[in-house]
């Protein structure tokens, strides 16, 4: 993905593109088609001469081309160099190019994807009865199982998987419209043919450069899949607090954990994917900002550019990889969950104490007061809910002890885990 970014590769896209702008030209008639395959065969770049142009001239592309010119030149074939950029205006080249990176960028976090969505799915169905309890607001709820939460963070991957496929389909195109994008030298038949040949489509209508809703769509794409690998990160890291302890992410032999306390097994990497998701999210502010340009182009959003995109495309490829390497080793304590279920004694159980009483006829605002004060007595005293409710004669008078077994069934409250998984993944 770095090598994607860098600039030997930029200027590689930049020069593919002038190249493709010749030889369409030349298959229109426009240019000698002696002198487009002389510019195939000997037009290159370096770097370093690249930049010390640039430093002269103050100009990326001028700096490019005046560099390309002259290795024609020395390889005698300087004739040719007069079509080189021929018809072309700077964002013909760096607009065109860029969505040529984006695109080989786009390939590699699309198979990050796929990669972490089969990571998780796997491990969905591995614990797709592993029970565990549910928490809302931090606070013991109901039963769940592990799998489902893997599941629910499946089936969000899923839709973002939809969504970067979109984005980075919309986003490839490429333009080759002139100065303020009136094809004034260059009719649209030339840029049909030239974005052809680089793969991608033409956009239908462009200033002198691609409208920036596009760049905004597409990093606010990626800083949709960094949340959500932030949400499980953070999932992973509450779930690894020493007072929970049901899973933990991968701690290798001889890693240590805290320069002070050789106790610690820290979820560092949970909190870097929390931490760099956030650059993602600013990212995508920066390229909304974008957007608004005066009026056929400004300059304002190629410096914004030159970070957002590099940086965006490189950590959300990090940020996956980092993900699949946690799920691939996440260590599960089923023991600890069993733990933690049994911990507040049945109290877990009391939403469903509470529909029980009222359909076997108790009135539901008195079934409501009499549980919650076996709840709070439990609460506030750690004693046996489930000890404490089969005692009571009032409850007695509407449930039989078999229904009450009933009432405190994990299988009762997990039965449709199976009809969920059905419906999160059909095949």
């Amino acid at each position: 993905m770095g090598a994607i970014w860098s600039d030997q590769h930029k200027y590689e896209c930049w020069l593919e593109v002038e190249l493709a702008a010749a030889e369409a030209l030349s298959e229109h008639g426009e240019i000698p088609v002696e002198a487009a395959n002389a510019l195939r065969r000997h037009a290159t770049f370096t770097v370093a001469r690249v930049q010390e142009i640039e430093r002269e001239v103050r100009h990326d592309v001028i700096a490019f081309t005046t560099a390309v010119a002259e290795t024609l030149q020395a390889k005698g074939a300087g004739e040719a160099s007069r079509w080189l950029h021929y018809g072309l205006t700077s964002n013909d080249v760096v607009d065109t190019a860029q969505a040529l990176q984006i695109r080989d960028a786009s390939a590699l976090i699309a198979a990050g994807l796929d990669q972490f969505a089969s990571v998780l799915k796997k491990l969905a169905f591995e614990h797709k009865h592993t029970v565990q309890i549910g928490r809302t607001h931090g606070i013991h709820a109901e039963p769940v199982t592990f799998g489902l939460k893997l599941a629910l963070w499946w089936d969000e991957l899923e839709r973002h998987r939809k969504r970067f496929a979109s984005a980075s389909e919309e986003i490839r195109v490429g333009k080759i419209s002139g100065a303020v994008g009136t094809f004034a030298h260059l009719g649209p038949e030339i840029e049909e043919r030239i974005c052809q040949r680089l793969s991608l489509r033409a956009a239908p209508i462009t200033s002198q450069i691609l409208s920036r809703d596009l760049h905004a769509n597409y990093v606010a794409t990626l800083a949709g899949i960094g949340s959500t690998l932030d949400k499980i990160a953070l999932e992973i890291r509450l779930l690894q607090r020493t007072e929970v302890r049901e899973v933990e992410e991968p701690f290798a032999p001889g890693q240590k954990g805290s320069s002070a306390m050789p106790h610690k097994r820290n979820p560092i990497t949970c909190e870097q994917i929390c931490g760099l998701a956030r650059i993602l999210r600013a990212n995508a502010q920066a390229a909304f900002e974008d957007v608004a340009l005066w009026h056929e182009r400004d300059i304002s959003h190629s410096s914004v550019e030159r970070i957002i995109l590099p940086d965006s495309t490189i950590l959300t490829d990090y940020l996956l990889a980092k993900s699949v390497w946690l799920f691939a080793g996440l260590r599960v304590n089923t023991a600890r969950m069993w733990r933690n279920i049994d911990e507040t004694k049945g109290l877990i159980f009391s939403g469903q104490l509470l529909l029980d009483l009222a359909a076997a006829g108790m009135l539901r605002e008195d079934a409501y007061r009499l549980v919650q004060a076996h709840a709070m007595q439990a609460w506030e005293n750690e004693d046996d809910f489930h000890a404490a409710v089969q005692a009571d004669p009032r409850i007695q008078q509407y449930l039989t002890p078999e229904q009450l077994d009933s009432t405190f069934s994990l299988e009762r409250q997990l039965k449709n885990v199976d009809a969920i998984f059905a419906r999160v993944f059909p095949n």
